[in-house]
């Protein structure tokens, strides 16, 4: 038995406005493509159910589709439109809710990065034959400004329906080079309308929704945000080169109404900007004064992705100085929330065995790992 982290900071409870957690753990959103017609199952209620019960504190849930024609990019992704998913992610929530956890869905549309065929949609336009839109490379077709009303709304509805079958919160994916993120970044966004331009010109796509999202939903919903630097595209690139830049990007979007930013890294301990040591969450939280989720690596002792072959490898055991550091950061204020993803795919009792100090416990991390149903 290790030394318990059970009075650390990760494990005091939280309340954010009406957002009451028992602790400060998310769980991240990884997309799993277990849902069968796009119909959230029996297994997905099961492994939301064993998240809860097992003390994460709030449940992002894997990327779920909008109401919109082009929005799915993968086979047997859920989606958050249409009688039967709806029906599908009221039973996670309330199997969520029986076990005290809170959960939140990641609403999600792809753009670009969607492959020619995919179902259901297999006659809309396909974008990439790799799935990837690349600068400098020719693809896509430019969003008219009824399509771009039209996602609006299709956001809009999702958190309405979202609010309605009872989750506690609602995620704008903006992260990782799919839609709205496309509308973000410089390389991906050449339009010559309101809607590209600059940094703060090309946030005015995200900015519509999220304000759609609160005329929906009322002022007292909370609207979660994810952003990322990195794309699939490009681990490398980067929106906000400076403090001041990211500054710029971020006050439009909490102007339009977001109240929790979630701030995408690959490595939660490495520093955002030269001449401080503040990651990403830490910076946003600086600039904009409201709570943030640090996400990046937690627990892992390797990382997910070769930096030089963009392959998978092997991560094993908990690595405990960045328990470490998070706790110190946590304790200086950085940032309020901790995503983990890969530890809590693999472990749905990774909250319990980190809190109890049984890191003998825990399974190493594999590749096989990710195949885990429940």
């Amino acid at each position: 038995m290790t030394q318990a982290l059970s009075n650390a900071a990760l494990f005091q409870p939280i309340e954010l406005g009406p957002l009451s957690l028992r602790n400060r753990i998310v769980m991240a959103p990884m997309t799993r493509t277990f849902s069968p017609g796009n119909v959230p199952n029996d297994l997905n209620v099961a492994y939301y159910e064993r998240r809860a019960e097992n003390e994460v504190g709030l449940i992002i849930t894997e990327g779920t589709c909008i109401g919109h024609k082009a929005a799915n990019g993968y086979a047997r992704v859920p989606f958050i439109y249409g009688e039967e998913a709806l029906a599908g992610w009221k039973k996670v929530v309330d199997a969520v809710h029986a076990k005290g956890g809170k959960i939140a869905p990641q609403l999600w549309h792809v753009g670009s990065i969607r492959k020619e065929g995919v179902e259901p949609d297999v006659s809309v336009p396909g974008y990439s034959p790799s799935g990837l839109v690349r600068p400098g490379k020719e693809g896509g077709i430019a969003m008219t400004k009824q399509d771009i009303d039209d996602v609006v709304e299709a956001f809009a509805q999702a958190a309405a329906d979202s609010q309605r079958i009872g989750f506690d919160a609602i995620e704008v994916h903006g992260a990782h080079g799919y839609l709205v993120d496309q509308f973000f970044w410089e390389g991906t966004n050449q339009r010559e309308d309101e809607y590209g331009g600059d940094l703060v010109a090309r946030t005015r796509f995200a900015c519509e929704i999220v304000s759609a999202i609160r005329e929906r939903v009322g002022p007292d919903f909370p609207i979660i945000f994810r952003f990322s630097q990195w794309k699939q595209q490009d681990y490398s690139a980067r929106l906000a080169n400076t403090p001041e830049e990211l500054d710029a990007f971020l006050k439009p979007l909490v102007n339009a109404g977001v109240d929790i930013f979630h701030c995408s890294t690959r490595r939660f301990w490495e520093p955002e900007f030269e001449g401080s040591d503040l990651n990403l969450a830490g910076w946003t939280k600086k600039l904009t004064g409201k709570p943030v989720i640090t996400v990046g690596s937690v627990g892992l002792t390797a990382s997910f992705i070769d930096e030089e072959k963009h392959d998978m490898v092997d991560a094993s055991g908990v690595a405990t100085a960045s328990f470490t550091e998070l706790e110190q950061r946590m304790n200086n204020d950085e940032f309020e929330l901790v995503g983990i993803g890969r530890a809590l795919l693999q472990d749905p009792e990774w909250v319990i065995k980190i809190r109890e100090g049984r890191y003998d416990e825990l399974e190493d991390y594999s590749k096989q790992s990710l195949m885990q149903l429940v």
